[in-house]
């Protein structure tokens, strides 16, 4: 091959990466597009008032359900720990995957309450790096679902110290120690 040849085909890998990011970012405008239907949809079967907003970030869709005023209804739709959220996340990926035939890796939020969730994660990854510097052996977390762990070992890497996910199913956890 001739020098020529291979700029040809670097030229044509770029313009192959420049498609499939076109393709990536919108195949997630279309899944927060239908999302956000589905969620209207639900909304007004609940006879609950909410805006949606929704946002591509990092190569994932993020739905947010706010409103002007702190309702009832909205919260009721978060649940306790989140667990009415949780199931609704999955609902609206099911509803997307119904649509477009693609798995869905969108985060739903209400109320803000992933936001504030986060900030109670980033604490608890903050504790159990303490008490290993403390105690210098490893720390167990109670179990949280896949996304929250995410957060955490996220939150912990970021404090430099290592975590591993042990466990099945609910009783998934995670578990700190120095590097």
């Amino acid at each position: 091959m001739t020098a020529d040849s291979h700029v040809e085909l670097a030229n044509d890998d770029d313009a192959t990466d420049v498609e499939s990011a076109a393709t990536g970012a919108s195949r997630l405008e279309e899944e927060g597009d239908v999302a956000a239907d589905y969620l209207e949809e639900l909304l007004d079967i609940a006879d609950v008032d909410g805006d949606i907003d929704i946002e591509v970030r990092n190569g994932r869709t993020y739905i947010s359900v706010v409103s002007d005023e702190e309702t009832a209804g909205l919260k009721s739709l978060v649940g306790p720990g989140g667990e009415v959220l949780e199931a609704l996340q999955e609902l609206t990926r099911l509803s997307v995957l119904s649509a477009t035939g693609n798995r869905s890796r969108l985060v739903l939020d209400i109320t803000g309450y992933r936001e504030e969730r986060n900030g109670q994660l980033a604490k608890i990854a903050q504790d159990a790096v303490d008490k290993v510097k403390a105690d210098g052996g490893a720390v167990a977390l109670a179990p949280m679902g896949a996304y929250e762990r995410k957060i955490v070992h996220d939150a912990i890497a970021d404090l430099g110290f290592a975590s591993e996910s042990e466990g099945e199913g609910t009783d998934r956890h995670i578990v700190v120690t120095a590097l």
